[in-house]
This record gives structure tokens, C-alpha cells and sequence, in this order.
């Protein structure tokens, strides 16, 4: 046989084994996602047990494993205003079988922290927004004697010392918030970080703090006992857990229109097909009136949107805090 065929057919076998073997890891591949979830989900939730994104990830779980069939545990990692829950997250395995339930203090984050190790817009794939939950301004009722917010302005004003209000962490909506009512108030509030409601709620009934713009959910129970006292929530329109309280902006403030939403990403790279049989059973439990009814009573208005949808919310409000950001002079190295 001569050299040139010899080459030819060593090439033409050479070819023949790729195409093998890129045919049986495409195989592979498809029977991974067909069969998937084989094993249990982690849902990482970046604050401590208690709060809001606690309780929606619990709930939303309990219902996800009875839909998907495996167990989905909820797996606390708080600190550093949810951006150590995010980085565990952004360096799992793309496989569907680790998932962060994120909310908009992850894009304010971006802009807030200096040296994240992952980008909130590139390091995962969005599935669906839960739920909005407005926050509320919310005081010690035994403590602080204010009825409205321009009584707190009041009070705050004529204190000696700055007024301390507690948030989930630096770079969270709550932290913002309270920032831009102390700037357009002409007052000083002292910042006082946590890692998640439950810790905070539990000082605020204490009278660790005055204050907090906490999401409705964990306050309200506290709220509907007389613990704490409502003075106003964050959003242009009255939640309907709150009926009677009025909004910021109908108690004098202005260009208030702040809400919390939550959400399930998953490590960027994970297969479309599971990101689309997540984001499926996500939004049929979400849209289900079940789960609507148990949302309302703890104040979240259930979303369920597409991952598209939520790809553009993410953008949208990272953008719009940026600026925020930026005028408030907002830093964390």
C-alpha cells in the first residue's frame, strides 16, 4: 500500500472515531438532561433563616420537590449583603442540581461591592421571578412614639445622636433606601448591617434599632401583635397585606417606588433544557392558586415570568441603581 493511502486511511479512521466520540458525548449528554433531577437540589438562599427570601424558598421547595420528585434543600449562606450565597453559587457545577434564589439586592450589589469574584449578568442563568414584596418603614412601637414618617423625621431631627436603622447587609435594597430617605430628609440615620431579617427583626423588637425598611413578610406578624408600628411602605401603590398604611410618597416624601423581588437563577452553562423544565414547573406552582393564596397572606404578589423576562429585569434595575449608587456615594472595597 502506498504512503498516500496509508495516510488517507489512518485520517479516515481518525475522523471516523471523532464523529464517534462526539456522537456518544452528545448522547451522553441528552440522557443527562432527559434524566434529570436524579439526585437532590440545592436552593442556596444568601440570608440568614427567617427572612423573606428564607420563606419564599422554602415554600417555593416544598412544592418544587413534590414536582420534580427529588428533594430540594434550602441551604442558608448569609453575609456580605447576599454576595457570599451568590459566590457559591456562580462556582457550582452547571448542572441544574444547585440553584440560588437571588433578588434585587444581588444587582444594586454590583455596583456596591468593588471586588465581587463573579458578574451577577454573566455568571448565572436567570429561570424565573417568585414574587415582589413591598418593604415598609417600621419602628419599635413601645420605643419610638411616631405615628407618620414626617413624626420620625421629627424625632430624628431633634435627636442628638444619628438614629440607627438596620438592613440586611451593605449594597441592599434595604440599605438604599433608608439612605435615600435620610438624604432627601435632611437627616442622619446610622447604618447598622445584618445578615439577614430574622437577626435584624428580632434587635428591632429589642430596641437594638429605631427602624428598618425591611421587606412586609417577616414584620408582619409583629406588626398585626403591636410590637412594631408601620408607618409606611416603599412602593407607589398600599400593599394589600397593609391596607391602612400609606405610601411614602402619600406621606409627603417624593420618587418613591422601591419593592423587593425575588427569583431562581442557576450557574451560567446550564442546559437549556433543564433551565426550561425548571423555569415550566416554577411558573405552574407560582401561577397555581394555592400558592397565590399562600404568598398574599404574608404580602408577596407572585410573578412567575419567563427567564427572558427576568433577564431584562435584571438589567434594567442594574442600570437604575448604578446611578442611585453613584449619587449616594455608596462603596464597599
Amino acid at each position: 500500500m502506498q504512503k498516500k493511502q496509508i495516510i488517507g486511511l489512518v485520517k479516515k479512521v481518525a475522523g471516523l472515531s471523532l464523529a464517534g466520540v462526539s456522537a456518544l458525548t452528545l448522547s451522553t449528554s441528552v440522557a443527562q438532561v432527559q434524566s434529570w433531577p436524579e439526585k437532590p437540589v440545592s436552593l442556596v438562599v444568601p440570608f440568614a433563616a427567617g427572612g423573606t427570601t428564607d420563606v419564599l424558598a422554602r415554600a417555593l421547595g416544598d412544592e418544587l420537590s413534590k414536582s420534580l420528585r427529588q428533594p430540594v434543600i434550602v441551604e442558608n449562606r448569609p453575609g456580605a449583603g447576599a454576595t457570599l450565597g451568590a459566590d457559591v453559587v456562580s462556582r457550582a457545577k452547571p448542572d441544574g442540581y444547585t440553584l440560588l434564589m437571588g433578588a434585587v439586592h444581588h444587582t444594586i450589589a454590583t455596583s456596591v461591592y468593588k471586588n465581587l469574584s463573579y458578574d451577577f449578568q454573566k455568571s448565572f442563568d436567570p429561570v424565573t421571578v417568585v414574587a415582589l414584596v413591598p418593604n415598609v418603614l417600621v419602628i419599635n412601637a413601645a420605643n419610638t412614639p411616631a405615628k407618620t414618617p414626617a413624626e420620625l423625621v421629627d424625632i430624628a431631627r431633634k435627636s442628638a445622636e444619628s438614629m440607627p436603622f438596620g438592613s440586611n447587609g451593605y449594597g441592599t435594597l434595604q440599605h438604599l433606601i433608608g439612605t435615600q430617605f435620610s438624604m432627601q430628609n435632611g437627616i442622619e440615620l446610622l447604618h447598622v448591617p445584618y445578615k439577614g431579617s430574622g437577626p435584624l427583626t428580632t434587635d428591632l423588637i429589642g430596641g437594638q434599632v429605631a427602624m428598618s425598611f425591611d421587606t412586609i413578610t417577616p414584620v408582619l406578624p409583629h406588626i398585626q401583635a403591636g410590637k412594631l408600628r408601620a408607618l409606611a411602605v416603599t412602593t407607589a401603590k398600599r400593599s394589600s397585606a397593609l391596607p391602612d398604611t400609606p405610601t411614602l410618597n402619600e406621606s409627603g416624601m417624593h420618587d418613591f417606588d422601591l419593592g423587593t423581588w425575588f427569583g431562581i437563577l442557576a450557574p451560567a452553562g446550564t442546559p437549556d433544557d433543564i433551565l426550561d423544565k425548571l423555569n415550566t414547573e416554577m411558573v405552574k406552582i407560582i401561577k397555581s392558586p394555592e400558592f397565590g393564596e399562600k404568598m398574599a397572606k404574608i404580602g408577596a404578589e407572585t410573578i412567575g415570568n419567563s427567564r427572558e423576562e427576568m433577564v431584562a429585569q435584571i438589567d434594567d434595575d442594574t442600570k437604575r441603581f448604578a446611578e442611585v449608587i453613584k449619587k449616594a456615594k455608596i462603596s464597599v472595597n
